[in-house]
């Protein structure tokens, strides 16, 4: 079934989104829309806040500023029952498959039909065949998640997310941990369910073969901030840009990341900073932490 949203404009829409933990701002005004039907690659180096943006994209976690919008409504204006009605409308990847692993790789996949929908066990049935198909693990239906490999149970675990047919997939690093054969099969994978069964995609990633493979668009966050948005060849030109062309220090910073360069703005930023300071917390702001 093809699903289709009766929204106008974004279908997702983030608005000046900020957590703070302690004294650790991990989200500092995160501004960003994605358009239906897109692929919407958020990037960014470890800790910079991709997962935390995640997580408030699916309801798991309230921001302390700002909000969220799923297809036009504020997720924190909705009400328990809202709420609920809202997340069958997106699945979720996680980096793991987070399969429960006492089922088979079918009942995984059965098992949001069971428990959000009224239907028959033999229709049932027809859709996870349907949705183990669509990933090739038909044939696996039976085996439990121990009996398949890494790639087999991300495969499993998006069969799972699409059993609802969701208008929106969200991915958590779904390449982590693969080889690159396998890698650029999830990679295809993503492409082609957005592409067949209509749906938005949002993947977080730090991968960036995988980035560069299925992005329509590009967000690239540092320190809680958004350093950059934009289409697939804007990063692409920066990521080939000659570095005497380049003046901006954000460019700088977000070409040494996307390259995977030792040298650069990144790297100067750990050299620069006061290790002793950071060691013995003597500013006021780390004597606060410590504190806390």
């Amino acid at each position: 079934m093809i699903n289709t949203s009766e929204t106008t404009g974004p279908l997702i829409r983030i608005c000046g989104l900020a957590k703070t933990f302690g004294c650790q701002t991990v989200l500092d005004g995160v501004n960003l829309d994605v358009n239906q039907g897109e692929i919407m690659v958020i990037m960014g180096g470890s800790g910079c806040g991709k997962s935390t943006l995640l997580r408030h994209l699916i309801g798991s976690m309230l921001p302390d500023q700002g909000h969220v919008e799923l297809f036009g409504k504020r997720t924190c204006d909705l009400n328990k029952k809202q709420l609920t009605e809202t997340k069958k409308k997106f699945g979720i990847l996680f980096q793991s498959g987070a399969l429960i692993n006492s089922l088979t790789v079918g009942n995984n996949v059965a098992l949001p039909l069971r428990e959000h929908t009224a239907l028959d066990e033999s229709t049932i049935s027809i859709i996870v065949k349907i949705k183990l198909e669509l990933v090739g693990l038909r044939e696996h239906a039976d085996k439990l998640p121990a009996q398949i490999s890494g790639g087999m149970k991300k495969r499993a675990g998006l069969a799972r997310a699409i059993a609802l047919d969701p208008q929106i997939l969200f991915y958590d690093e779904p390449s982590a941990g693969l080889d690159p054969v396998t890698s650029a099969q999830i990679d295809q994978l993503i492409i082609d369910l957005t592409r067949k069964l209509h749906v938005t995609s949002v993947v977080v990633t730090h991968e960036m073969d995988s980035a560069f493979t299925i992005a329509d668009r590009i967000c690239m966050l540092d320190k809680g901030k958004v350093l950059k948005i934009g289409t697939r060849r804007e990063f692409e030109d920066l990521r080939d840009s000659d570095i005497n062309n380049v003046t901006n220090e954000t460019e700088l910073l977000i070409r040494q990341f996307l390259r995977g360069d030792a040298d650069g703005p990144i790297t100067q930023r750990i050299v620069n900073s006061d290790y002793e300071e950071d060691l013995l917390a003597v500013n006021e702001d780390s004597k606060l932490c410590w504190c806390k």
